[in-house]
């Protein structure tokens, strides 16, 4: 059977237990050993004291001097009755002494608590005490372990040393003191282990909650994978915890985002959004970033409806999710998708299949057109032949419902604005081509022509349908102008004037509809805008976008060192209002051709 692992808060519970209670241990060890050192200290000055008293006394003196006069040592049983011990026996009385000796000047006892003891030389050094030095000693003498003094006795009239007293106080008694000192230090190191379990079962509980019960091992595995997934997903990830600060902000982000790397200073949130930073444990709401990005974390619910958001030139799918773990609100992931290589891939395609169609239909329109005049011809009717020609001229080779086509060379532009024209005709509105249209190149760059000419025109034709004229239209006018000989450009210029009849912006600024988001429309989730790329009203756009299209046309257009502006905001009851776009390098010269008008054409 596998033995189960313990786990990592119970392993830091026993481990801030165990230091606790060696803590405590210890400590109690050091406070017990102070106390019985002092205890001991208040014993050996006691004694000091003691011994000095009896060495004072002048019968001590007297008796000591007179005994040491003498040639020998009394009897024991002299000594015994003597002065000298009834005085040594009556201060050990009084005082509590373990023992009270007082010798003669050769270390032989003239009072001792064990009479037979008497006469014979002390169990300790004494020699200190008869050169005339105090000295406090804890020793081990024939009654046991005692902390004592010794204090010679000198003669009465002069400086003489004729012996010393020594005195001693058990210390057994000490440690019976120790005994009755050690209860509240015992009670307090019971009280400070008491609050380490305490504080120690606290700080696991809350371990636990801050790793959300996880191991070591788990959260260090966790944080591998969150890297390695952060890191290696083309979709953006942005994490915001409970408390609105950025926990997590992927490279993709910053990618999609035009958020350059995470500086070390902090700009206080003053900085301008193309040159502020965006860094882990920054408040939410003061990041450099798209404020609908914000505005998905600010409902309670946990599914966000997916929003589209542009950035950098890049058209984004944003949606945010309520991240919970268990009960615990952990905060709000915001999710980035880029859509924008999708939707060139689309437009691309369309125009492919715009192509292919106005191909075809330029294929059978040429083949009838062939068999009307070799008709005509056959049957001898040349003139006829020549007016069915004339009028082809004046029409067009297409069939498209646009007035003016001929003055389209580019096949591309023909097939695309062809295209436009069928379904703002199925809409009401005429699409026409403005006179002052000269195209002599040849389109380079479909997709940013696509998408520039493909937005203004939608807008247009959704203007004239809402306005209130009865004769709608929408008037197209393009200009290609070739590089300047010392320019170094690769390409042309296109330029492209689009009117409408609606009845204009109103009180809309010229830059306002420019802004992200800026529509008239009605409001469309992104999978309705996904199935129907039309648009549905003035600065929208017709790439599947809801507010983007002026905005995304702009910035394709100033990415190229172009521009996209309104030169005119339009008059209630028409006409509508006209937007210019320049496109730099998007046109070639046609081969055989010097790019220039003549006198004529001007």
């Amino acid at each position: 059977m596998p033995r189960l692992a313990m786990r990592f808060s119970t392993q830091t519970l026993l481990l801030q237990l165990g230091v606790v209670l060696l803590v405590v241990l210890l400590s109690g060890a050091v406070h017990a050993w102070l106390v019985y050192q002092r205890i001991g200290a208040e014993a050996e000055n006691q004694a000091l004291t003691l011994a000095r008293t009896v060495a004072s006394a002048p019968e001590i003196r007297t008796e000591v001097d007179a005994i040491s006069r003498q040639s020998g040592t009394p009897p024991a049983s002299e000594l015994a009755k003597g002065p000298i011990m009834a005085a040594a026996e009556a201060a050990r009385a009084r005082t509590g002494a373990l023992f009270v000796v007082v010798t003669d000047e050769t270390g032989l006892r003239l009072a001792h608590p064990e009479p037979e003891r008497l006469g014979e030389r002390v169990s300790t050094d004494p020699s200190e005490a008869l050169a005339g030095k105090e000295v406090t000693t804890r020793n081990t003498g024939t009654l046991g372990p005692s902390a004592g003094a010794k204090v010679p006795v000198y003669a009465p009239g002069s400086g003489t040393v004729v012996g010393e007293v020594s005195v001693g106080y058990s210390m057994e008694s000490l440690s019976q003191s120790l005994r009755q000192d050690i209860v509240p230090i015992a009670l307090t190191a019971a009280g400070a282990l008491l609050a380490g379990v305490l504080a120690s079962f606290l700080l696991r509980r809350r371990l636990q909650r801050l790793t959300l019960g996880l191991e070591p091992e788990e959260i260090s595995t966790l944080v591998h994978d969150q890297v390695a997934v952060l890191q290696g997903v083309d979709d953006g990830v942005i994490g915001v915890s409970a408390d609105g600060r950025i926990t997590v902000f992927n490279a993709a982000a910053r990618r999609l985002l035009d958020v350059p790397e995470e500086e070390g200073s902090d700009d206080g949130g003053t900085a301008s959004p193309a040159t502020a930073s965006v860094r882990i444990g920054q408040p939410w709401a003061a990041a450099a970033v798209p404020e609908q990005l914000k505005e998905l974390t600010r409902d309670a619910m946990h599914d966000a409806e997916a929003v589209e958001v542009l950035a950098g030139g890049r058209v984004l799918v944003v949606n945010a999710r309520k991240a919970l773990h268990r009960k615990e609100d952990l905060g709000w992931v915001v999710m980035l998708r880029d859509r924008t290589e999708l939707q060139q891939l689309t437009r691309q395609l369309d125009a492919v299949g715009t192509m292919s169609t106005a191909l075809r239909a330029q294929r059978h329109e040429f083949a009838n057109q062939l068999h009307t005049i070799a008709g005509f011809l056959s049957i001898g009717h040349s003139e006829q032949a020549k007016e069915y020609l004339a009028k082809i001229s004046e029409t067009g080779p297409l069939t498209f419902p646009v007035q003016q086509a001929g003055l389209l060379q580019d096949p591309y532009l023909q097939a695309f604005i062809g295209a436009k024209s069928v379904g703002a005709d199925e809409r009401g509105v005429v699409l026409r081509i403005g006179p002052e249209t000269l195209v002599r190149g040849t389109v380079t760059d479909p997709q940013d022509v696509t998408t520039v000419l493909g937005n203004l025109i939608d807008n247009a034709v959704n203007a004239a349908v809402a306005g209130s004229a009865a004769d709608r239209w929408v008037e197209v006018e393009l200009l290609d102008e070739p590089p300047a000989a010392d320019s170094g450009a690769d390409g042309g210029t296109l330029h492209i004037v689009v009117a409408d009849s609606g009845d204009g912006l109103g009180a809309s600024g010229p830059e306002e509809v420019f802004a992200e988001g800026f529509t008239t429309a009605e409001p469309r989730s992104v999978e309705s805008r996904s199935a129907d790329a039309g648009p549905t009203g003035p600065g929208s756009t017709g790439a599947g976008g809801h507010g983007l299209g002026l905005a995304l046309s702009r910035k394709l257009a100033r990415r190229r060192g172009g521009d996209v502006r309104l030169l005119d905001p339009g008059t209630p009851g028409g006409p509508g209002a006209v937007f210019m776009a320049s496109l730099p390098g998007t046109t070639a010269a046609v081969p055989g051709t010097d790019g220039e008008q003549t006198e004529e054409e001007e």
